[in-house]
């Protein structure tokens, strides 16, 4: 490792690369611990990954899911964990998690304006294995408004299909639950998210997005507001060039900030928090995560592997290179992408590959329905894409993915291009449809009349669909006896093309229950922290539950700012917040 001793422009005591909920939580921790922290953010917005996202943590034994009824553990969690995770992560890594996880929790409820939910129905993704809940584990930020964060609203990052005119206004978690049965109570959330925001004219006027944050938005605009009260800057433009070291110490960083390059001092500390590697093709086939060659990814823009590089050139060692945090993924006509998460589970649809044939269960957790489709695609049966076939009752009673349900938005009002481009396809029979779609009209209407069959049954002796809670959670509630399960029978028929996406990467920087980097030889790098996307996943190649990228990415932040903070003065008093 060489060492460089520049002239320093600045110095702090921790600087954080990244402004998604880790690098934001790190700067925060710091911050209240005491230390001068720094966030970098590479492109003109802040929010990262995350404010793209569900902003759902994963987060055991937390005390809003007790409060809910709900018993939890931490040998429960652990179990769990061991389970699902299996022998790739070491179990002191698992306990640091589990046990930093409330401390977390507990943190951010003294020291920063974080407020969570814990949904108390949203069982963990594997229901049956040692030491699962039915619920809890899971918990969402609370709403909030936009304004509260002032002039840097305007730097906040929105996804795109908040741009396009589709599902314009903000609902919770909860919420989507209630929406998708389209209960009275659904109809009646819906309608008052409608008039609130067509209210809210000034903002519609200037076309604004919905200022009531839910999900991702809610969380990085609580954090975004957090730095703010710990008068913690986060710089925008700002690309980091090189980590600096000292004697196998990494001491700072050279960055360009608006084209100057300058070099930044962090005498306890410098945290990676810069997401994965989403959008670099080229790296991600390197690692063998891209058999067909292409990302369909939901990753923010600017994520391409930049800690991989930087770290690599420091000595630090990688974990988990081959992994994703996969789900099936629909990709806008623009060439934007959507992650499809809930609406492949939604009854009266099913996945086909091209011969027309199912290949998964549609509504196991999303990245097992990726994996069970690279497992097909590899066996000679193209599955890139897919189509999620449905019918008009599905059409019209459920969110189908990126549509509203028809009852709120018909054919005639979604984007014509939509149809154009083969993006959604629709039949009024079901030979049409295979027709638009190339795939085998015969074998293709034997897939449905074998569906429809086990739907009428309520079993699906084939892929298991709607045997876990975890699918049933995502079915309605009011189709029996299988909520997952009904007929695909009621024409017109539909077809939108799915994708193997992803959430973001999960392999990067190799790290201790520290959020310590460490080396080729196993050792530590002093000064040098990594969490989230850019850092080898605590939950290695599984997904245990929603909330299983955002909730180590803030908890692993604030395990390595508590390590950071203890080179700080033993004794030094915490800074005081403005917050009230």
């Amino acid at each position: 490792m060489a060492t460089t001793t520049p002239k320093w422009h600045d110095e702090y005591d921790f600087i954080v690369i990244g402004s998604g909920a880790g690098g934001m939580s790190g700067g925060v921790a710091a911050a209240a611990l005491g230390l001068k922290a720094l966030v970098l953010e590479k492109t003109d917005q802040f929010g990262g990954t995350t404010a793209l996202s569900g902003g759902v943590i994963w987060i055991p034994n937390n005390a809003s899911m007790k409060a809910g009824g709900i018993n939890d553990s931490e040998a429960e969690a652990l179990d769990y964990l061991k389970h699902v995770v299996g022998p790739d992560v070491p179990e002191e890594k698992l306990r640091a998690y589990i046990s930093g996880g409330v401390e977390m929790l507990d943190f951010f409820d003294q020291h920063a304006d974080l407020r969570f939910d814990a949904a108390l129905k949203y069982s963990d993704y594997y229901p049956t294995v040692p030491g699962a809940k039915p619920g809890g584990r899971s918990m969402e930020p609370e709403p909030i408004s936009r304004r509260r964060i002032g002039k840097h609203a305007a730097e906040q990052r929105f996804p795109d299909f908040l741009k396009s005119g589709v599902m314009r206004f903000a609902i919770t978690v909860k919420e989507s639950r209630e929406v998708m049965d389209m209960t009275f109570k659904g109809k009646m959330l819906m309608l008052r998210n409608i008039l609130r925001y067509y209210l809210d004219i000034p903002s519609r006027l200037k076309g604004l997005p919905d200022n009531r944050q839910t999900l991702g938005r809610a969380l990085v605009v609580r954090l975004r507001r957090a730095l703010l009260s710990w008068r913690v800057p986060l710089w925008l433009n700002t690309e980091v060039q090189q980590l600096l070291t000292e004697e196998g110490r990494v001491v700072g960083v050279s960055v360009v900030r608006d084209g100057k390059q300058q070099a930044l001092r962090a005498r306890h500390g410098v945290l990676f928090a810069s997401g994965g590697m989403g959008q670099n093709v080229a790296l991600r086939q390197q690692f063998g995560q891209l058999p067909t060659g292409e990302t369909f990814s939901s990753d923010a823009p600017g994520n391409v592997g930049d800690a991989v590089r930087l770290g690599q050139a420091v000595g630090a060692d990688l974990a988990f290179m081959q992994c994703a945090w996969w789900t099936p993924s629909v990709k806008f006509p623009d060439g934007s992408v959507l992650a499809l998460i809930s609406g492949k589970a939604m009854p009266g649809s099913i996945f086909i590959d091209s011969r027309g044939k199912r290949f998964c269960n549609e509504a196991a957790p999303y990245e097992d329905v990726i994996k069970m489709l690279w497992d097909n695609h590899s066996k000679g049966n193209d599955s890139v894409p897919c189509h999620m076939v449905f019918d008009a009752r599905a059409r019209r009673e459920y969110m189908m993915g990126p549509i509203p349900p028809g009852k709120i938005q018909k054919d005639s009002r979604l984007p014509p291009e939509w149809f154009e481009s083969g993006f959604l396809s629709k039949a009024v029979t079901l030979d049409q449809l295979a027709e638009q779609i190339g795939v085998p009209a015969q074998v293709f209407s034997e897939s449905i009349v074998r569906h429809n069959d086990y739907a009428l049954r309520g079993e699906d002796p084939d892929f298991q669909r709607g045997a876990s809670a975890i699918d049933r959670y995502y079915g309605d509630q009011s189709v029996q006896p299988n909520p997952s399960l009904a007929p695909i029978a009621e024409p017109p028929f539909y077809a939108l093309k799915v994708y193997p996406g992803d959430l973001g990467t999960k392999g990067g920087l190799k790290t201790n229950e520290h959020a310590q980097v460490m080396d080729v030889k196993g050792s530590p790098i002093p000064g040098l922290y990594a969490t989230g996307n850019c850092s080898g996943a605590v939950m290695g190649d599984s997904y245990p539950g929603a909330g299983s990228t955002i909730g180590p990415a803030m908890t692993f932040a604030y395990l390595a700012a508590r390590h950071a903070a203890r080179r700080h003065t033993a004794n030094a008093p915490e800074r005081e917040s403005t917050h009230a």
